[in-house]
């Protein structure tokens, strides 16, 4: 790790997933035209993607029951790609119906956590996805994949690294434009990142890497920055800091996305985002969804936001300056 971490003139786009990641957790149902409304402010902001919602089915994920109707309805700002997570072909077409732009396709690199999210077998979900891939294809409409537990799993631990890459090749022999390399429960760890980062940019140049952290550890931001410094320019991040795993208990939401453009905006990287934009819609959370956010920066503000000084500060100064007319 060379770890200057100098930003000038370096552009890193940054992925909302608070949207579809986040609100699938919450146990309060957002209204619908709250999320087409919380969408469209963060499509003002100058995020490169949002992730809208999941065509999952409704009785899955009753959180997100209305997918269709908020990516129909939501505003298009022109440079924004809208995603959205389809687990099958069903999904596919009901996204494509809506005029999603991208698919993002999810399976696990690790058997045990596919078999217990999905219900099926590694085998068994990538011949499902290579469907819905050849589906996409048709459509003309561009598709991503997410890889679940790059990083570890929370029920098998460490990954082998043979595996990540066998299914890189694979999904890549299928046309497939994008992957994310996902930490789903927040066991990564910065020299971990970066050397799997440079590995991935090294064998496929032609394909766009994402990186998707969580921050259970404490570790999300070195994790961004030790891929940045690998050379990672696309990060998913959750508004607020929302987000969890079921399957993994005490897991934390993703990397929350007002916090890492803070970080790399104050370490003058371009991230193209607005930052008082994005912490205004982080702000609306709590009422949406009943309960305070992970966010540091909604709770603290950014770093040079200032705070009144003491009630008595003119009296207490008076006081100090006194002190220096005493005689010696």
């Amino acid at each position: 790790m060379n770890a200057v971490w100098n930003g000038a003139n370096t552009r890193i786009r940054m992925c909302e997933v608070g949207t579809r990641d986040g609100l699938q957790m919450e146990a309060q149902f957002v209204p619908t035209e709250d999320k087409i409304a919380l969408v469209n402010a963060l499509s003002h902001t100058g995020l490169a993607k949002i992730e809208v919602s999941s065509f999952t089915s409704p009785t899955a994920i009753p959180a997100l029951r209305d997918a269709e109707i908020v990516m129909r309805e939501i505003e298009r700002v022109p440079g924004v790609v809208y995603t959205a997570l389809v687990p099958n072909m069903r999904g596919a077409e009901r996204a494509i119906d809506a005029r999603t732009d991208e698919l993002n396709l999810v399976m696990s690199v690790s058997e045990t956590h596919n078999l217990a999210n999905l219900r099926m077998t590694r085998e068994q979900s990538f011949a499902s996805l290579s469907q819905v891939i050849a589906l996409a294809q048709q459509a003309r409409v561009a598709v991503n994949v997410s890889l679940s537990c790059v990083f570890g799993c929370p029920m098998e631990g460490d990954v082998a690294e043979p595996d990540v890459w066998a299914l890189v090749q694979r999904f890549a022999d299928l046309g497939v434009q994008g992957i994310t390399l996902c930490d789903t429960t927040g066991m990564a760890y910065p020299t971990q990142v970066a050397s799997i980062t440079a590995q991935a940019l090294a064998r496929w140049p032609q394909t766009e890497f994402t990186l998707h952290f969580h921050n259970t550890r404490g570790m999300g931001l070195a994790n961004v920055l030790a891929a940045i410094d690998a050379g990672a320019r696309q990060f998913d991040a959750s508004l607020g800091g929302l987000g969890g795993c079921p399957y993994a208990p005490g897991a934390s939401g993703n990397v929350c996305s007002e916090e890492i453009v803070h970080a790399l905006q104050c370490m003058g990287y371009d991230t193209g985002v607005d930052l008082d934009a994005l912490v205004a819609a982080a702000q609306s959370l709590p009422e949406l969804i009943a309960h305070d956010v992970p966010s540091q920066i909604v709770k603290a503000g950014k770093r040079l936001d200032t705070h009144p000084v003491p009630a008595d500060f003119d009296a207490i100064r008076a006081r100090a300056l006194a002190r220096d007319q005493k005689p010696s």
